[in-house]
């Protein structure tokens, strides 16, 4: 199926242009956490070849442990990171790998569509609706949201190897579903907890059918193992760490209402004029609109006889529970009984699920099959339909494209700080641009970025805000650090803004400037 990965992949790039032209400089949407992220994918490859047995030993949040699992990891991307080293690699890595993501969505969409009997045409609906929904622009800085393309592709493999009784496909879809989790628990988890609840109803109604036995008890296995290794990091960083269980009160700060629903991305120039989205607490997580033609077409397929009602059915159901699943709940109020409390009391591991609105993706999988279904009504309707779902899921319009910034350059001199350091100022916006840096040569140090601050990076940050002084240089000193880097063209209301005033001769540390580094040796 060459050409469905090329067509799929030809699509990624026209619908993000221009990126394809700048990677290696631009990372697409903005400096949040994609900068964090393209780290992410190139500490995997780093890992890989050095330190395999230590992959979650990141080189953030030292002298932290396990600390890649302060964050859903990307371990899946790990073998296509082995490739390159520094900055330019690591941002080019993310690029290509933003492409791939929703060209394997489209790709994974399609081929379930075809496998439940679409034609070509209606399954590129399907393909359309799923990888460039309208609410997927805004989670153009979320790799690990981005990247289900797994989910329908190991349920097309899946649906292909039972029917056909064929062991190799059988357990390619439950490998795909292990691959999906290495991505991360965000989508893995859910997946995981959908495949234990539908399958054995799917089995049971079919009539407990014996297919592919062994096939079917490697593939699970593999599953749990993966899930199992990849769960330990996870498990100990729990445990240390308190925040990692997302309190009821960081959930519901999510959970505000249907009327996510109804509001699309800014990027969108379709929709995003006309929707709102004032007042949402986090709209990247919060602009949840699917498009009028997806809908419309969902509705369709809904009530086309091309299918069996039991598909349609299931479909409208499964649509309909992550929907209401994606609501989150409240703390009070009638909205503390939706049923996601349940999962989030009940669920090993579903506490540590921050973002509700996430399990959407389930949701746009089970609506966008139905409109490839819709779409079948017709055979004009198709092409028309794919279109209008590009149109209205498209990030650019006249005289703008999809945002593709270029990436923050590394400052002069960085590399050949000595480690552990610390760089300062340490706010979120400039902690991603330094792990972005530490790609070239990962040195370790206090900064990192995740949605969690260890609590022990908090003390350390709370003791230098008077830094160079005695108690924040004795304190780091016992912490073993050799480096501190203040970035001088980012101190700017902050409390080392007025740093040559502060005399360091008595205090038997170093000082030098290079460029816009003002770096303080501790030794």
């Amino acid at each position: 199926m060459a050409w469905l990965a090329a067509g799929a992949l030809g699509l990624a790039v026209v619908m993000f242009w221009p990126l394809v032209l700048h990677l290696g400089s631009d990372v697409p949407k903005d400096f949040g956490d994609p900068l964090s992220q393209a780290w992410q994918l190139a500490w995997g490859g780093h890992a890989l070849t050095h330190q395999p047995l230590d992959f979650f030993e990141a080189n953030q949040f030292w002298p932290g442990q396990d600390t890649l699992a302060l964050s859903d990891a990307l371990v899946g991307y790990a073998p296509l990171s082995v490739f390159g080293t520094g900055v330019e690699a690591a941002v080019a890595r993310y690029g290509a790998v933003f492409l791939l993501a929703s060209a394997l969505a489209f790709a994974g969409a399609y081929a379930l569509a075809r496998e439940l009997g679409l034609r070509p045409a209606a399954a590129c609906v399907a393909g359309a609706a799923f990888a460039y929904s309208p609410w997927r622009l805004e989670q153009g800085g979320h790799l690990h949201i981005l990247s289900s393309g797994a989910i329908p592709l190991a349920l097309a493999f899946l649906v292909a190897g039972y029917r056909r009784d064929r062991g190799g496909l059988v357990y390619s879809g439950w490998a795909l579903v292990a691959w999906q989790v290495s991505i991360g628990f965000s989508l893995g988890l859910p997946l995981l907890l959908a495949l234990a609840v539908g399958a054995p109803l799917v089995w049971w109604l079919l009539g407990r059918p014996i297919v592919a036995p062994r096939a079917t008890a490697a593939g699970v296995a593999t599953v749990l193992v993966v899930t199992a290794l990849l769960a330990v990091p996870y498990v100990r960083v729990r445990n240390d760490e308190p925040d990692a269980s997302r309190s009821p009160s960081t959930v519901a700060a999510y959970s505000v209402g249907p009327r996510v629903f109804a509001t699309a991305s800014s990027l969108n120039p379709v929709w995003g004029p006309v929707t709102s989205r004032s007042g949402l607490p986090a709209v990247p997580e919060q602009t949840l609109f699917l498009g009028v033609a997806t809908f419309l077409l969902a509705i369709l397929g809904a009530t086309w006889q091309g299918w069996p009602r039991g598909l349609r059915l299931g479909l409208v159901g499964a649509a309909l529970v992550f929907a209401v699943l994606s609501l989150g709940f409240e703390v009070s109020g009638l909205g503390r009984f939706l049923p996601y409390r349940a999962l989030y009391e009940v669920v090993p591991g579903w506490s540590g699920i921050r973002v509700p609105e996430r399990l959407h993706t389930f949701t746009t999988l089970a609506l966008a099959l139905l409109a490839a279904a819709g779409a079948s009504r017709r055979r004009w309707l198709a092409p028309v339909a794919v279109v209008a779902i590009l149109v209205e899921g498209a990030g650019f319009g006249p005289g703008r494209w999809y945002p593709h910034p270029p990436a923050p350059r590394a400052p002069a001199g960085l590399a050949a700080v000595r480690a552990p350091l610390l760089q300062l100022p340490a706010a979120a916006d400039d902690s991603r641009r330094y792990l972005l840096w530490s790609t070239d040569g990962f040195p370790r140090m206090v900064n990192g970025r995740s949605s969690i601050t260890p609590q022990r990076t908090q003390r350390i940050l709370a003791a230098v805000n008077g830094f160079p002084d005695r108690v924040s240089v004795a304190a780091l000193r016992r912490l073993g650090l050799k480096s501190v880097v203040l970035h001088a063209d980012r101190l700017a209301g902050t409390p080392w803004e007025q740093w040559r005033s502060r005399p360091v001769a008595p205090l038997g540390i170093t000082r030098r400037v290079d460029g816009s580094l003002v770096v303080y040796d501790l030794r």
